[in-house]
């Protein structure tokens, strides 16, 4: 019998999310003996209406619904088509997914992600501090809770600087001007708090790592970006080598005794050679099939993982291995759309 996965994340535009590259994973290269769940939250998810990618799709509610209507949504499909894994792929899910974990364990549905406490340390709000504690180079970080500290955090980083919103965007600012135009859309859109971040003159790199749960890094992939969308996502890379990233990666992960994917943002100072931990990312980016073609299929590793499996740490990425991302039209029976839209299920 095959192992079935339901999996987040199926939104693939100029900010695409990681679900479609999970699945484009654990398809590669023959298949997967099983089937593949899409779970959805709005239907105009892109990866939805690709049948080629998926046996299933259904929707959800989204993870900032009240949990147990969104169990029991989960249950739902559990019962209709047997999830034995689920994959989350989205920043605003984990926290949803902690929560559930022990009641979707009960059901048979396996999941492989860190512990409440240890993915609080990496979110935007404490990172600063988890560098400081483990000597881990990090940008000056200010943290807004409230307007009255803008000003302050301002003179003290200076300019340019980053602002940042707790889940999602960044934007360089040059001016206070910038500074308070971004600062009123992210507490708009995210509410408080808001992060403030030095700029720093650096080649920025990406590594996407799996560790198990005492931290042991199992795989790694490290890439430089050398095309950004304009919001600063991956439009095409690299993959390379490079013991520096490697060694810090593994400390960090050690350090956290991090389970699961993540993604880990460094800069390298281009004066002192520094790397500077900037964000943790708890779970895989956009551009996870790119690993899989450096021979780490991280996402199979996790699906091995979460049903208790014995895991092997697998040996370095292949380096020069390269991507270019390209948008292509999804075309299909208006029916499709109606079923999402009417029952919120589709079956290919």
């Amino acid at each position: 019998m095959g192992i079935n996965v339901g999996i987040t994340g199926l939104h693939a535009t100029d900010n695409p999310a990681p679900g479609i590259g999970v699945i484009r994973s654990l398809k590669h290269p023959d298949g997967w003996d099983g089937e593949i769940i899409g779970l959805a939250y709005d239907v105009m998810d892109t990866g939805i209406y690709d049948e080629d990618l998926l046996d299933h799709s259904y929707m959800i509610p989204y993870p900032n619904t009240n949990s147990q209507q969104i169990l029991e949504r989960l249950l739902y499909i559990h019962d209709q088509n047997r999830m034995d894994v689920i994959i989350p792929t989205l920043d605003s899910e984990l926290a949803l997914f902690q929560k559930l974990e022990p009641d979707l364990k009960k059901a048979g549905i396996a999941i492989f992600i860190p512990e409440v406490d240890v993915s609080k340390k990496v979110s935007k709000v404490y990172i600063a501090d988890f560098c400081e504690e483990n000597n881990i180079d990090s940008p000056t970080t200010r943290i807004i809770k409230e307007p009255g500290e803008l000003d302050k955090s301002i003179k003290e980083i200076g300019f340019p600087l980053m602002v940042k919103g707790v889940f999602y965007e960044a934007f360089k600012c040059r001016t206070k001007v910038e500074v308070l135009t971004h600062f009123d859309e992210m507490r708009t859109k995210w509410g408080y708090p808001i992060i403030l971040q030095e700029v720093i003159e650096a080649e920025e790199y990406d590594i996407c790592c799996v560790g198990d749960r005492d931290g042991n890094m199992l795989g790694a992939v490290p890439i430089r970006k050398t095309r950004l969308t304009d919001k600063g996502k991956a439009w095409a890379a690299i993959t390379l080598k490079n013991d520096k990233l490697y060694d810090l990666s593994k400390k960090i992960l050690k350090a956290l005794k991090w389970a699961g994917p993540c993604e880990l943002e460094i800069l390298q100072d281009k004066k002192t050679k520094k790397m500077h931990l900037i964000e943790i990312n708890p779970r895989f980016p956009a551009w996870i099939y790119l690993c899989t073609g450096a021979d780490q299929n991280l996402p199979k590793m996790v699906v091995d993982l979460a049903l208790g499996k014995k895991v092997d740490p697998l040996p370095v990425a292949k380096s020069g291995v390269t991507f270019v991302r390209h948008a292509t039209d999804l075309v299909c029976p208006i029916e499709w759309l109606e079923k999402l839209t009417t029952i919120g299920e589709l079956h290919y």
